[in-house]
């Protein structure tokens, strides 16, 4: 362990029961909320008509939050200080027409979400998770957490160059759960959700289901010094995002501007939707609360110039067997605090003034931090942070936890890092 702030394993703690109970984006900002709840939050709809009050609101649209806490003295152009995350992980979701089989064998039909490691979907007993929408609009969420499916490897009889040639799997032909033996009867699956969820089956007229790992999170190591768990990327961004926005609207400390969380859904394939962070919601919700302040857009202007926004998504920590892939002056290790993300070609959004903003949270709150840049042989990835300093003009830095295994059915980060990572927030958000 790191000598900086005192590491707080409750903090490590709740995360894994956030992570286990959030086996969708649905789910995930459902606690979110409940969270927030609890803090003295409480949730407005967007078809209403929102008033200036201060206090702590959010709204809900689907797999996304946003969140803010109007304190004391706030004025129109107040400026907001924005923690950004993502709740959506690449895993594998059920089609329309999901019930399918072959020589005797029951199956689901899937699409692979995001960029996903095919892999390590194989061979693990797998859940059914996400909502089901009814004929009223209404939704419910699922969540079948038991050994319902599994994608079975092929024999290493039946493949015998499987450890010389690697494995070679075709997403459309090789990647189709199992369920169990028998004839395919269309609306089995449907039917069977409907059972399991306590609703009518003709009272579901449309569902967004996936498939996740049943595998509870777990400490891991001599020292118990890791932690090993599914979705990391990034519902440990939107459970510290969460953590710091509550500590922020309870501390009773002067805020220096308006404290928000945004966690979108969508970033695994590209944030272009109305929950992605490439959509109008955060633009509009702040703005609206804004206008909501008795500002016009002049203040809306003021308010967005001086935004600061830490968008917080899990990065790669060094990998002790394939240390040649990564940039050699830079190897971010785990519990050596949050990650300071930099990429020159604004994969990520950081720059020099975001690093110093990063620095001083961190230095606040007693937290060590890291930096991460690729190597110049290997294509940067990306996430929320370029699309919302591109698309509302916001300053933004990108920063995040090291993990290794990302994209994985099941990642791996260090037990410290959630904690320092959501001290830092919590440092930022009070300014």
């Amino acid at each position: 362990m790191t000598n900086s702030a005192r590491f707080d394993r409750g903090h490590t703690d709740d995360l894994m029961s956030f992570l286990a109970t959030s086996p969708s984006p649905y789910h995930a900002v459902a606690n979110a909320a409940e969270r927030l709840e609890k803090a003295g939050f409480h949730q407005v709809a967007e078809v209403d008509e929102w008033d200036g009050t201060r206090g702590g609101k959010y709204v809900l649209r689907g797999g996304a939050i946003i969140a803010w806490y109007v304190p004391e003295g706030a004025s129109p152009s107040t400026p907001y200080r924005i923690v950004g995350a993502h709740t959506d992980s690449p895993n594998l979701r059920v089609k329309p027409i999901p019930d399918t089989g072959a020589r005797g064998w029951r199956q689901i039909a899937v699409e692979i979400y995001g960029g996903t490691l095919l892999n390590t979907w194989l061979d693990r007993d797998l859940g059914l998770s996400g909502r089901v929408t009814l004929a009223d609009g209404s939704h419910r969420l699922v969540h079948i957490d038991r050994a319902l499916l599994r994608v079975p490897q092929l024999a290493v009889h039946l493949d015998r160059s499987v450890n010389s040639d690697g494995l070679k799997l075709d997403k459309q032909r090789h990647m189709t759960p199992i369920w169990g033996l028998g004839q395919v009867a269309e609306g089995d699956l449907i039917a069977f959700v409907a059972e399991e969820t306590g609703v009518p089956a003709d009272d579901i007229k449309g569902w967004d289901l996936m498939v996740h790992s049943i595998e509870a999170p777990a400490y891991l190591g001599r020292d118990q010094e890791l932690l090993a768990g599914p979705r990391m990327d990034n519902l440990l961004s939107v459970h510290a995002g969460t953590a710091a926005l509550a500590a922020a609207a309870t501390g009773g400390r002067e805020l220096p501007g308006i404290p928000v969380l945004a966690a979108f859904d969508h970033e695994e394939n590209g944030s272009q939707s109305d929950t992605g962070a490439d959509g109008p919601l955060l633009g509009t919700v702040l703005e609206r609360s804004v206008f909501a302040r008795g500002g016009a857009y002049e203040d809306r202007a003021r308010a967005f110039a001086g935004t600061l926004c830490l968008s917080s998504d899990t990065g790669h920590a060094v990998h002790p067997n394939y240390s040649d892939r990564h940039e050699p002056g830079h190897h971010p290790m785990p519990n050596g605090g949050p990650i300071l993300k930099v990429n020159v070609n604004q994969r990520y959004a950081t720059d020099g003034s975001g690093r110093a903003v990063f620095a001083a949270a961190c230095e606040r709150a007693s937290v060590p931090w890291q930096s991460f840049v690729s190597n110049n042989s290997m294509p940067c990835g990306t996430t929320i942070g370029p699309i919302t300093a591109a698309r509302h003009g916001i300053a933004t830095v990108d920063i995040g936890v090291a993990i290794l295994s990302m994209h994985s059915a099941r990642e791996l980060c260090g037990a410290e890092d959630p904690y320092l990572l959501a001290n830092a927030l919590t440092a930022f958000l009070e300014g």
